[in-house]
């Protein structure tokens, strides 16, 4: 089972540690694209600072962000499950599942990211600032600048087994699966159960929880109809919808009555 996260706007400080050394990141096919949009944020943020904060989308109260860029090459790295925080992490609370229900987390979730493309939570990175929908002057748009390189590198990610889409739709558009990988996709929406309407915060937190609950349990789906089956023995109501032609990915629904 192979799990797509969106990361969090939000991140912990770096670490004290060793530097990021890009080479030793998971999936090394996107090493030249990491290195090009890396470049590309320090050199922005190491000069006009009103710009930086323009193309980054930063308040005023955000300014210390773009400082934090500058200071990518040298500053400590924690894994990435460390750094990522907000209401999906919290949710899934990597820090506080068993060594086993660690180890699945290591094989099987990755974070999709303006800056890294898609890490895995093991890898070693520094906090950061630049979301999927920042515009680059150099390079452009970011999504479009992962394209390439993920569609050559995340099918052979994907394995042969279930994959769970839970990214945001900024996210979603560096990598879209195809063909034989879409069939056995599975994207997922969580909506408040009486108005059918998705809300970001219980959103967010109820797929936390449902990484969470997959992890911790040891569950491993084999496609999406069996993900369908288990996430109802775990407790969760689930609406789904086989894709009505071959190729595509499925549609589930999980309802939640409240908001928390």
């Amino acid at each position: 089972m192979l799990v797509l996260l969106p990361p969090s706007e939000g991140k912990a400080a770096s670490g004290r540690g060793t530097p990021l050394k890009t080479g030793s990141l998971s999936l090394p096919g996107l090493t030249a694209a990491r290195e090009a949009v890396l470049g590309e944020l320090v050199e922005l943020c190491a000069g006009d600072e009103e710009k930086a904060r323009e193309v980054l989308g930063l308040s005023e109260g955000l300014r210390g962000e773009v400082v934090k860029n500058v200071e990518l090459l040298t500053a400590g790295a924690r894994p990435a499950g460390e750094i990522y925080t907000g209401v999906l992490y919290d949710a899934l609370d990597l820090a506080s599942l068993d060594a086993a229900a660690k180890r699945r987390a290591a094989r099987s979730l990755l974070v999709f990211s303006g800056l890294w493309g898609a890490v895995r939570v093991t890898d070693r990175i520094p906090s950061y600032r630049c979301s999927m929908g920042v515009r680059l002057p150099g390079l452009g748009a970011l999504g479009a600048h992962w394209r390439a390189p993920m569609a050559e590198v995340l099918p052979e990610a994907a394995g042969n087994g279930l994959v769970l889409d839970l990214r945001s739709a900024a996210y979603a558009a560096a990598w879209k699966p195809k063909g034989e990988v879409a069939s056995r996709t599975a994207n997922v929406r969580v909506l408040h159960a009486p108005t059918r309407k998705v809300v970001s915060h219980f959103n967010k937190a109820t797929k936390g929880r449902i990484v969470r609950s997959l992890l911790a349990s040891g569950t491993a789906p084999a496609g999406p109809a069996e993900l369908v089956e288990a996430l109802r023995d775990l407790g969760y109501e689930v609406e789904a919808a086989a894709p009505a032609k071959a190729g595509r990915p499925w549609s589930l629904d999980v309802l939640v009555d409240e908001v928390h």
